[in-house]
């Protein structure tokens, strides 16, 4: 399988170069200076892994030391990219039986992990170490149980953590794994037997044994495992003084100017579509068929600039006539009109509410005839009986 990263434990890495002073002050144009040379940081971004954590919980494991190894699995999640098409986890609990607390198809987020993890109880029995490797390889590596088809070439990484000598043979099973394409990672506690690990763990063994005196220190091995998975897949950043390639705790540093970085590829820009680099900055644009909105940031389709145009001119259009009320476009002018109710005045540009004239109430009435008195109103009265007119 593929090696997974430069670092073993208790090597020394060089820590992150320090930035320098940036410039200050402000340019003739009101806008700060841009220093002539940068340092990009870089975030670990680890590699898609099916990772699967193998913790020892036999009767030497004592009660707090186990809480102590849930906090430690939970610390290396937090260190990790989890998700269904990023790192994907699965914890196996083992003493003189095994128990696959849950597969790499069960969650694919940190918190669910970290809540069953919580959950986890010790088994307090032996140390069958070979029989959680072979159950590892039967029951948990398998695509049924999450584990992605060999031509994703998605690396397979166990993690063994153990305090004691196995009561069973590993280290035939552990070859078998690792010929499976399997990389075994083992991590002795205080008693764990040193030859044990050596026969468990994949080559070079000095980047695949690790060892702590005591339970209570395991959660500094998280920082190990973190620059191991590392790779070279880092997120950059620009702090304007040298070129950096921070992966993890490693960094490499070299001078640079800022023509000569590609600032599209750290990452940082905010384009919507094309980030096209441009002497040390950058400038976005769209792809075909789209056109860069106002904010020079994001694109809109045709159409839609088109309906904003239109829309706009529309608004524009309204605010030069001279109508009170309704504007008629005709023929490159315009004409005025007026809501229902009202009258357009002699300007022909303004309305008044129109006035009320007389109107002719008829009254039909049908049968004997018609008794009533009727006020005065600003009405002919026109009454008729049948269709004679009274």
């Amino acid at each position: 399988p593929a090696r997974l990263g430069p670092a073993r434990l208790g090597s020394a890495r060089p820590g992150p170069a320090r930035p320098g002073p940036a410039g200050g002050g402000l340019s003739a144009a009101g806008s700060p200076p841009r220093p002539p040379l940068g340092c990009l940081h870089a975030t670990c971004k680890n590699l898609p892994l099916d990772l699967v954590f193998i913790i020892d919980s036999s009767r030497s494991v004592r009660t707090e030391e186990f809480e102590k190894v849930k906090i430690f699995l939970s610390k290396m999640i937090d260190t990790l990219d989890v998700g269904e098409r990023a790192t994907r986890v699965a914890v196996m609990n083992y003493a003189s039986t095994v128990k696959v607390e849950f597969p790499l198809r069960t969650y694919f987020d940190k918190a669910s992990m970290k809540e069953a993890i919580s959950h986890i109880e010790p088994l307090s029995a032996g140390t069958m170490t070979g029989l959680a490797i072979q159950t590892a390889m039967d029951e948990v590596f398998t695509e049924e149980m999450g584990t992605r088809p060999a031509n994703f070439s998605i690396p397979k990484v166990v993690i063994i953590v153990t305090d004691g000598r196995p009561q069973d043979q590993v280290q035939d099973v552990a070859a078998s794994a690792q010929a499976a394409g399997i990389e075994i990672y083992a991590v002795g506690v205080d008693r764990a037997d040193m030859q044990s690990l050596r026969m468990m763990a994949s080559e070079p063994l000095d980047e695949h044994v690790f060892y702590v005196e005591t339970y209570g220190v395991i959660e500094k091995l998280t920082s190990k495992f973190r620059e191991t998975f590392c790779g070279h897949n880092c997120m950059v950043s620009w702090d304007g003084l040298s070129l950096c390639s921070h992966c993890c705790a490693i960094s490499v540093c070299q001078s640079v100017t800022f023509s000569s970085v590609n600032m599209c590829a750290l990452g940082t820009h905010d384009c919507e579509q094309v980030c096209v680099s441009s002497g040390g900055s950058y400038v976005c644009d769209c792809y075909e068929g789209y056109t860069l909105n106002p904010d020079m940031r994001t694109c809109s389709g045709k159409d839609l600039v088109l309906l904003q145009y239109i829309s706009s001119l529309i608004s524009s259009m309204s605010s030069l006539h001279e109508c009170d009320q309704v504007c008629v476009s005709n023929n490159g002018s315009y004409s005025c009109e007026c809501y229902e109710g009202y009258t357009l005045n002699p300007d022909k540009k303004t309305c008044s509410e129109a006035k009320s004239s007389p109107q002719h109430l008829v009254l039909a009435v049908l049968g004997a005839g018609l008794v009533h008195t009727f006020p005065k109103i600003n009405s002919h009265l026109v009454l008729y009986r049948g269709n004679k007119h009274l």
